[in-house]
């Protein structure tokens, strides 16, 4: 027992005197890692070696224009000589970072420096006096822990996505392969074999084969693919955004400037959707009742949507939010689909078969929905831009907030956004708007408001427009044509690199998010 009591004495000592070096041996950013990091985030530890001097360290983001910088963490003087005090302060990675230090009694800056952090990265930044001069101070980054690579999953998912098309591709071109698909076909149809088999021999327990009109299926009805296709994407992306989008920045909804694509495409549906229903014989005024309807329910499941209030009990109407995404897309289809239905002419025979019209006739033929869509936009324009707006500057169009050097805190939207807040209230309006997170924004301002909405009536007869401009200069026959005529054949390839260059510059310049207006 003594000798055990001795060997665990001497256990305890050598662990003690191992952790004593362990601490003595750490790194003073060891030390400092009582920050606790998330997503999008890195560890800055600033360490203040200027004798009696305090420092403030002052810290915008690179997409935030023209910001006012705002104060990131205070260090102060160590009081001793030769211990600099250090100051531990998570940064954010998802743009690039601009740092300034003053010095805080002389209000006068020290340095400053501009840097694209990694996430779950380690940094030291020493301020310090130069070794030629005591005057000159330098700023000096260390990397201490290199940030992981957070876009790994991201890349992963797009290459197995990508594996997948090929894929798909490879066997599709085997498939139109006589050879190929003959070979397939006698492989896989064993029912043929079977029947084969039981003419020669016979086969009195089977019973007789129902004849191919019993169990023929019905040929489906043709649908335009490309529209489907981009509909699906686009709508997928949307739900994978509202949901967070894996906490990925570039996933999230744009700060300030950005997009909406949808109603594009949902004006292509109106124009196929409701050319189909006349001609299969519906009236107009039926046909009317349907778009009322439909948007009248849009309308409203956007307001129960955009307004759960389950910790709160029963939905309040005195803070209820009334516009929202689906509201919007409500009202555009609304407006789109009835200028449709009264001014829509059909399309002349001899476009569609020996295409004899002149190439203007697509534009000149909707000229009443042109009219009343630019009457919208010439109201747009006249609001947005010569509209008094109190407090603000007349035509201003930024976010507000601390942008534009923090000049105009209460302006975010500018006419529209004073709209807003006259005609429904601020307690109306979005609380929570994606400028308040980069911008520091502190008015309720809306993103899906009234003004806006001419622009997506805009933007939703622009498809109208492009598939009455297919369906007149493309060798169609019907409403249904071959998506790949319209989506490949009708796109000369200069065209499709501006496409390609036109959603590229789109989809950087707009925080990379192409479904938020």
């Amino acid at each position: 027992v003594k000798e055990g009591g001795w060997v665990h004495l001497s256990v305890w000592v050598h662990a003690s005197v191992w952790t004593w070096r362990v601490e003595q041996e750490t790194p003073v950013f060891e030390k400092k890692r009582h920050v606790e990091l998330k997503m999008d985030q890195a560890l800055l530890l600033i360490h203040n070696e200027l004798p009696g001097t305090n420092l403030t360290v002052y810290w915008s983001s690179e997409r935030c224009y023209q910001c006012l910088l705002q104060v990131l963490v205070n260090v102060s003087w160590g009081g001793k000589p030769g211990k600099p005090s250090t100051a531990a302060v998570a940064v954010s990675t998802q743009h690039g970072s601009i740092l300034q230090l003053n010095d805080t009694a002389q209000e006068k800056e020290v340095c400053r420096l501009e840097y694209k952090f990694g996430e779950f990265g380690n940094y030291s930044l020493f301020v310090k006096h130069t070794h030629d001069g005591v005057s000159e101070i330098a700023c000096d980054l260390v990397v201490n822990e290199k940030p992981v690579d957070s876009n790994l999953p991201v890349c992963i998912a797009f290459l197995v996505g990508l594996a997948l098309i090929i894929v798909l591709s490879f066997l599709r071109f085997l498939m139109s392969l006589e050879d190929f698909h003959n070979w397939i076909s006698k492989a896989i149809n064993t029912r043929e074999t079977d029947r084969l088999i039981n003419s020669e021999l016979g086969s009195p327990s089977r019973a007789a084969d129902p004849q191919p009109e019993a169990w023929r299926l019905s040929a489906a009805p043709l649908r335009l693919r490309c529209v489907d296709t981009f509909r699906g994407i686009a709508l997928i992306l949307m739900v994978f955004v509202n949901y967070g989008g894996g906490k990925y920045w570039y996933f999230k909804h744009a700060s300030w400037n950005g997009k909406m694509l949808f109603v594009f495409i949902m004006g292509t549906s109106i124009f196929l959707s409701m050319t189909s229903i006349l001609q299969r014989g519906c009236s107009k005024f039926r046909l009317l009742g349907k778009i009322v309807w439909r948007s009248f329910l849009l309308i409203c499941i956007g307001i129960i949507i955009v307004n759960p209030n389950y910790c709160l009990g029963p939905l309040s109407w005195e803070k209820a939010r009334i516009p929202g995404v689906l509201q919007r897309l409500g009202v555009t289809y609304f407006v789109v689909a009835v200028l449709e239905l009264l001014f829509a002419k059909p399309v002349p025979e001899s476009c569609a078969s020996e295409r004899s019209c002149f190439s203007l006739l697509d534009v000149t033929s909707s000229w009443p929905q042109w009219l009343f869509v630019l009457v919208l936009e010439g109201v747009w324009l006249a609001l947005t831009f010569f509209l008094p707006v109190p407090g603000c500057p007349t035509g201003y169009l930024g976010p507000g907030g601390i942008g534009d050097l923090g000049k105009y805190p209460n302006c975010t939207g500018g006419a529209a956004g004073y709209i807003d807040r006259l005609l429904l209230g601020d307690d109306h309006l979005y609380q929570h708007p994606s400028p308040a997170v980069l911008y520091h924004t502190k008015v309720a301002y809306d993103p899906e408001g009234i003004l806006g909405t001419i622009n997506s009536i805009l933007m939703a007869y622009l498809g109208v427009q492009v598939f009455v401009s297919f369906r007149l200069i493309g060798s169609i026959s019907s409403v249904y044509f071959r998506s790949e005529k319209l989506c490949l054949n009708l796109l000369h390839p200069i065209d499709f690199v501006w496409l390609c260059l036109w959603f590229f510059l789109n989809f950087f310049y707009y925080s990379m998010n192409l479904l938020h207006l």
